[in-house]
């Protein structure tokens, strides 16, 4: 921890106890009685208030995982180095926590009285990836503002932001798999095992005593369900030269944005819908079924993904991205991801399909509904793009 230095307000204070003594010394003793003394003793009272202060430890709380645009609040908690952990004395210092360009903060440093309460601001997720916070720098004040005293707190915290995800046309997921797919997992064949609900599951398959044990709503897998065909989603993306420090160029950044939103948005709709997604990028592969556990590994994937290559030739759709956006490509049809993406979707990563029993089955019937409507209102265009 730096020694106190005077602020600017110290500096005139000082100033003036200087010309006090220069008035005192020339004119006489009143004008060292009424101005300098007191000015001297606000300078000693402040310099021997910071000088009393240790450096706190910090202990961040960080907002849940979220995409991109998303965010909450961050809690910094101080507390002492000693055994009863508690800071003493107290005092008013201007807080600002360190944030990379990938998240947006408070417009300047945070004031709290370190010891008596914590400092919070809120913080936004701008670009997807690991974003890192930290260190803390804490200025502390003494009480007549005229001396301040800073150290920096080599505390580092992360968290992963999700690529922006957008809703995908029923058309568009339905033309990835079998159209018999659905139907088989439908019929009422050996029951097979117990598995987190899915978006499109039907409700007759909901196994009521398993959901009663549990915070998620159960349903019934039969034999025919797990013999469902996966789909298989490759992605690429133009860039891959590196700036100093190992980190993507801004140009790099673009495509492999689009690839990891585009991908991501297809494999999560693919999810929803029950079906188990096998997703490979430049950063990795992962074979997701539905759940949130399978979203969760997609999304993370998608996440730290870059630019590259997924290298798999034999995968049911492809995504390029490159600088004029990302395309999903299934055989020889292409279409763009911009034109066929729907509003955004949010808060997939932690919910829990919907909290409470009887409005998750209301809404996975609506979802049901939903589906079945927009699909058969566009089966011409479903067809001019997949090439049937």
């Amino acid at each position: 921890m730096t020694s106190p230095t005077l602020t600017r307000r110290g500096r005139v204070v000082a100033a003036v106890c200087v010309v006090g003594v220069g008035m005192a010394l020339a004119a006489g003793g009143r004008s060292l009685e009424a101005v300098v003394l007191p000015s001297a003793v606000a300078l000693a009272a402040g310099y021997v208030q910071l000088a009393r202060i240790d450096e706190p430890a910090v202990r961040r709380t960080l907002p849940s995982e979220g995409f991109v645009g998303e965010g909450g609040e961050v809690r910094l908690a101080f507390r002492g180095r000693g055994t009863n952990g508690a800071v003493s004395p107290t005092y008013v210092a201007d807080v600002d926590d360190g944030l990379d360009d990938g998240l947006e903060g408070p417009p300047g440093p945070v004031r709290t009285s370190v010891g008596d309460a914590p400092a919070t601001y809120r913080v936004r997720y701008r670009r997807r990836g690991e974003r890192r916070f930290g260190p803390v720098t804490v200025t502390a004040s003494d009480v007549f503002g005229l001396f301040e005293r800073r150290t920096v707190v080599e505390e580092f915290d992360t968290a992963l932001a999700y690529p922006a995800c957008r809703e995908i046309p029923p058309w568009l997921r339905r033309a990835l798999y079998a159209d018999d797919a659905v139907g088989a997992s439908r019929r009422r064949e050996e029951f097979d095992r117990l598995r987190e609900y899915a978006r499109g599951d039907p409700l007759r398959d909901v196994h009521w005593p398993a959901t009663a044990k549990h915070d998620e709503i159960v349903v019934k897998a039969f034999a025919a369900e797990t013999e469902r065909g996966r789909v298989a989603i490759a992605g690429e993306a133009g860039g891959g030269r590196e700036s100093a420090g190992g980190r993507k160029s801004a140009g790099d950044r673009a495509p492999a944005d689009a690839l990891a939103s585009a991908a991501a948005s297809l494999a999560l709709a693919l999810l929803d819908d029950g079906v188990p997604v096998d997703l490979t990028l430049p950063g990795g592969e992962v074979s997701a079924d539905p759940g949130r556990r399978g979203r969760r590994a997609v999304l993370e994937l998608a996440a730290r993904t870059g630019p590259g290559s997924g290298g798999v030739e034999e995968a049911d759709v492809r995504v390029v991205a490159d600088e004029s956006g990302a395309r999903y490509r299934v055989d020889d049809r292409a279409v763009a991801f911009d034109d066929v993406a729907g509003g955004t979707v949010g808060g997939a990563v932690e919910e829990t399909v919907g909290g409470v029993v009887g409005e998750t089955v209301v809404d996975a019937a609506s979802d049901v509904a939903d589906e079945a409507t927009t699909e058969a209102s566009v089966p011409r265009e479903r067809d001019e793009v997949i090439g049937r």
